[in-house]
């Protein structure tokens, strides 16, 4: 099968375990047609970047549990306690999940992007599927699993509403709402590493590491999207986060990893300060 529809075909997969298998075995295939610093040929990738795929009943395929709640109604537990640092884990797991979701979706939805697009986001699916492991694994160790909590679904939500529009995908969900982990992820090591969980700080070690070529990805494409329709970035930004109604960012910034992850200090500086924009 061509390369988009097995991405598209593994976005409808319902268990966690066999979402991460087939990103697994599609990264792993896309690595070995098109191997770092070559040119990519699309035909070997088994790429069609201008077919038009039709939307399948049922996106994006999940478990039956965690049951989904609106984000106000989220139990508050405190990192301290057993289940507190359990229900912590367990919604950085499911952001995971749905961080692979969010990737598989942009590479069959959007046609016609050149094939670098693709494999980044294959790539970004093939990470936040170890991210996700990674964490139900530990949950595992804590007498918990993936679906023993609820959970929101802000993430998904913001996908589906910019199935339509390329550039405020890239805009508004890696590099504005995947971003927001960037800034979380030192202080919740903080609460973890108070509360003696050791090996869920060196995995959230590992996320950061991984969640600013994530966010990287997205200003990156954001940029070319942009430049494509001839839009300044900057000043597209705010028409986006109103027109999508966006969530504001809770400050503070982790400065250096959206630095790293390629926002410039004028986008740096509007949202730290979105009303003086």
């Amino acid at each position: 099968m061509e390369l988009r529809n097995l991405a598209l075909a593994a976005l409808c997969l319902d268990e966690p375990a066999a979402k991460v298998a087939a990103v697994r075995d599609l990264w792993a295939r896309a690595q070995a047609a098109a191997p770092l610093g070559l040119p990519v040929d699309e035909a070997v990738l088994g790429l069609d970047p201008h077919a038009e795929l039709a939307e399948r009943d049922g996106l994006p395929g999940r478990p039956q549990r965690p049951l989904l709640v609106p984000h106000v109604r989220m139990a508050q537990r405190s990192p301290n306690t057993l289940i507190g640092r359990a229900a912590l884990l367990h919604a950085i797991a499911h952001i995971e999940f749905n961080a692979v979701n969010l990737a598989l979706d942009a590479v069959w939805r959007f046609a016609g992007l050149p094939a670098d697009y693709y494999l980044d986001w294959l790539r970004v699916a093939a990470e936040e599927a170890e991210h996700h492991t990674l964490l139900a694994d530990h949950l595992r160790t804590l007498g918990h699993a993936y679906g023993d909590f609820e959970a929101h679904d802000g993430l998904w939500t913001m996908t589906y509403k910019t199935r339509h529009d390329f550039i405020a995908r890239m805009a508004l969900v890696p590099r504005t709402l995947e971003a927001r982990g960037l800034d979380a992820t030192p202080p919740i090591q903080a609460k973890l590493g108070r509360a003696g969980d050791h090996a869920a700080v060196a995995i959230l070690d590992v996320i950061l590491r991984d969640e600013i070529g994530h966010v990287a990805i997205g200003n990156r494409w954001y940029g070319w999207a942009c430049a494509r329709a001839g839009l300044d970035p900057l000043a597209h930004y705010p028409l986006l986060v109103r027109q999508y109604e966006a969530p504001r960012l809770r400050p503070p910034l982790n400065r250096a990893a959206r630095l790293a992850a390629g926002f410039s200090e004028a986008e740096l500086a509007y949202l730290e300060h979105p009303d003086l924009g």
